[in-house]
C-alpha cells in the first residue's frame, strides 16, 4: 500500500508454521532417523504433506461443531490417527505416536528466522499469532533460539486464524491499535484476513515450503504494505 510507513508500526505478530520454522523439512529429517533406526521405511513426504493438509480441514470440523475444539496439538494427533495406517505405521505403540506427534515443538527455523527477529527486535515488539498452542510455540522457541518478546496463540482465544478475534485479540494483548501491528506471513489467505481485521501485512516468500516445486499458496491480486525475500529482508524494509 502506497500510504504506508513503517514508523507508524510498534508491534509485528508472525504466522509459525512455514513462515518462521520449515514444518516438512524437519519431518522428513526426524522420520529419516526413525527409520534408521528402527529399520522401518516410510514415505515421510507423503506423510507430511497429508498430515498438514489434514490440519485446515480439522479446523474446519472444530469450528462448524462437527468435532470438539481442541487445540494444535490435539488436532495434530487426531489428523495423524487418521493418516497413520496409509503408511504403515497403523500399529504403532502410544508411546511412539506420542513421541511422533510432538515433532511439532521442535521444527528447526528456516536459515534467516532467528538473525532475522533479533534485528526486527531491536525496533518492534515481536510476538508469535500461531493457531499453534502455547506449548508448542515455546518448546518451538526454545530449539530454534527465537527471540520472541511475547508467545501469542490462537488458543488464548478459544478461536483459529482466520476468526478476526484471532488478530484483533492479539492487538489488545499488546496494547496496540490494529493499525499498529504488522501481521507477517508465507501465506495470503492468513494476511488478508489481518488485513480485515485492520492490521498491516508482510508477505514474505517461502518457496520451499512444501518442498522444491511443491504447492504454493495463490496470491492471486492480494495486496500487502511490505513484500521481503526472508526475514532479514522484511527488517531492512522495515529499518531495523
Amino acid at each position: 500500500m502506497n500510504d504506508f510507513d513503517p514508523a507508524t508500526l510498534r508491534a509485528l505478530a508472525f504466522d509459525v508454521f512455514g513462515t518462521v520454522v520449515d514444518w516438512r523439512g524437519t519431518i522428513l529429517k526426524e522420520g529419516a532417523i526413525w527409520s534408521a533406526h528402527s529399520g522401518v521405511a516410510v514415505d515421510w513426504a507423503g506423510l507430511a504433506d497429508a498430515w498438514r493438509a489434514g490440519y485446515p480441514v480439522a479446523m474446519q470440523r472444530a469450528m462448524k461443531g462437527e468435532i470438539a475444539w481442541g487445540n494444535i496439538d490435539a488436532l495434530h494427533r487426531g489428523i495423524l490417527d487418521e493418516i497413520r495406517p496409509r503408511f504403515g505405521l497403523g500399529d504403532l505403540p502410544e508411546a511412539e505416536v506420542a513421541h511422533l506427534n510432538r515433532v511439532w515443538h521442535h521444527l528447526d527455523p528456516w536459515p534467516d528466522s532467528a538473525a532475522g527477529l533479533a534485528r526486527l527486535k531491536t525496533r518492534y515488539t515481536i510476538s508469535t499469532l500461531s493457531n499453534g498452542n502455547v506449548a508448542l510455540l515455546v518448546d518451538m522457541a526454545k530449539h530454534g533460539a527465537l527471540p520472541w518478546d511475547c508467545v501469542l496463540s490462537a488458543e488464548l482465544f478459544r478461536a483459529y486464524k482466520p476468526d478476526p478475534a484471532v488478530y484483533q485479540g492479539a492487538a489488545r494483548l499488546l496494547d496496540v491499535a490494529p493499525h499498529e501491528l504488522m501481521m507477517v506471513a508465507a501465506h495470503p489467505s492468513d494476511l488478508l484476513a489481518a488485513q480485515r481485521a485492520g492490521l498491516r501485512t508482510a508477505y514474505v516468500a517461502r518457496p520451499l515450503e512444501w518442498g522444491a516445486g511443491g504447492y504454493r499458496e495463490p496470491f492471486g491480486d492480494a495486496r500487502f504494505d511490505v513484500l521481503a525475500d526472508d526475514f532479514l529482508d522484511l527488517a531492512a524494509r522495515l529499518g531495523a
